[in-house]
């Protein structure tokens, strides 16, 4: 079997798989899952670009996810004017010290003085810029977040159409990425990988603690969407027309319609971002990022500034990676910290990239639809499982109520058996890198 035939082929058995889901199951359930299958699709591709083209160990993926969503809150959400006029001065005088004082930092290091000197003027500049948020920032910071703190308690957004926020991620977290990675890009691959994850907890700690901008633990309910809503389709004349005359339930093709609407932007996103990476993969910087991967010290004999490519690597995956949490925020219609998980999902994402084949972007994509497919029918798969297995015993039987009780926990079972036959039977992945 050609390397072409086996692409078609696994592919379409993963179709096959979301159209018995939908005939089994409902349809809701199979475009959900493949909405978010794209979604993870999308995310493995950011991971794949660091990984398969620069061998780069990123650990902090959910945090580059978190500042998407993050992009969707104040892209999409309306401003609040009272909380604005009660402490919006204060915020933006501490983002205008923030940013002098970077600045300022940034010139002192790039100048000719000392190192000493250098240490000791940055050091001052972080010292009276605390003390100047201290005296500035904080009382803002009390005032917003006191106003009505169950209903609002935060600034907003700016009221914008979600879609932009997609952009907007992927720039909160390339930006986010540079600063990271001026600092941990030279450290070796474990470092690398444990610096990332804490930063990445740092991200998260900020978004659920900070009330006036995300508003913590409360949530961000209620973002606008890019498709129609279900309750305005119910309402509008030609899809009541449309499902008298094809006689389909008005409520479940209401839902079915949005998830499909959904599902175009999303496949569209997924599209491009495929064929870009696989253009960029071909050319001349593609082979020179893969050579630096494969020999880093001839790499530099030859010239090339590897430590630059690196940061140019780690931020156009960050990017990636950020512009997939805008897109799961915008489907979710909320903003949720404390989903952001840095070790759980960033292992998730992981096992996406290696099952399918670190390097190759077929890999990513399948590896991201496998993947997820199964985390989502994991828990169905072994409820039907253990039931089949357990129906000789009774019902009483405390055996039987304890394996009921644990089938949920199937999908890490499952999850371990995929990972462990992929390794197996197919070392470098479904899809093995170059083919």
């Amino acid at each position: 079997m050609s390397f072409i035939q086996r692409r078609i082929v696994i592919f379409s058995t993963f179709f096959f798989a979301i159209v018995l889901i939908g005939l089994l199951q409902s349809w809701n359930v199979a475009l959900g899952i493949f909405n978010l299958c794209l979604i993870s699709a999308t995310m493995a591709l950011g991971v794949n670009i660091q990984l398969g083209y620069a061998g780069i160990f990123n650990a902090g993926v959910m945090g580059f996810a978190a500042l998407g969503g993050l992009a969707a809150v104040l892209i999409s959400y309306p401003p609040v004017p009272e909380t604005i006029s009660l402490g919006g001065a204060g915020i933006l005088l501490s983002a205008i010290i923030i940013a002098i004082a970077t600045l300022a930092s940034i010139f002192v290091s790039r100048s000719y003085l000392s190192k000493l000197y250098k240490r000791t003027t940055i050091f001052a500049f972080i010292l009276i810029s605390l003390f100047l948020i201290n005296i500035y920032g904080s009382p803002a910071v009390e005032k917003i977040e006191s106003f009505e703190p169950a209903a609002s308690g935060f600034l907003g957004g700016f009221g914008l159409p979600i879609i932009f926020s997609w952009v907007v991620g992927g720039v909160f977290a390339g930006i986010v990425a540079f600063v990271i990675g001026k600092i941990t890009l030279g450290l070796r691959s474990d470092y690398l990988a444990i610096a990332t994850l804490g930063i990445a907890e740092v991200i998260i700690y900020i978004l659920k603690n900070e009330d006036w901008l995300t508003r913590g633990v409360k949530n961000v309910n209620g973002l606008p969407r890019p498709v129609p809503y279900e309750i305005r389709l119910q309402e509008s004349t030609w899809f009541i027309d449309f499902c008298e005359r094809y006689n389909f339930p008005i409520v479940e093709s209401s839902s079915i319609l949005v998830k499909l609407c959904y599902c175009s932007l999303f496949l569209a996103v997924v599209t491009i971002l495929f064929v870009m990476s696989e253009i960029a993969l071909k050319s001349p910087w593609g082979r020179m990022m893969r050579a630096i991967r494969d020999n880093e010290i001839s790499a530099r004999a030859m010239g090339k500034n590897v430590k630059a490519r690196h940061l140019e690597i780690f931020i156009l995956g960050s990017a990636i990676i950020g512009l997939a949490g805008a897109m799961l925020t915008t489907l979710e219609g909320q903003f949720t910290p404390t989903t952001y998980q840095p070790l759980r999902f960033t292992f998730t994402v992981w096992v996406m990239v290696i099952i399918g084949g670190t390097g190759n972007n077929y890999g990513s994509i399948i590896g991201g639809f496998i993947v997820w497919l199964l985390w989502v029918e994991a828990e169905p798969i072994g409820l039907y499982l253990v039931e089949l297995i357990t129906s000789p015993l009774n019902e009483t039987n405390p055996l039987r109520i304890q394996l009921l009780t644990n089938a949920a926990h199937m999908r890490y079972i499952m999850m371990g058996l995929l990972l462990l036959l992929v390794l197996r039977f197919s070392p470098k992945g479904i899809f093995p890198e170059g083919k």
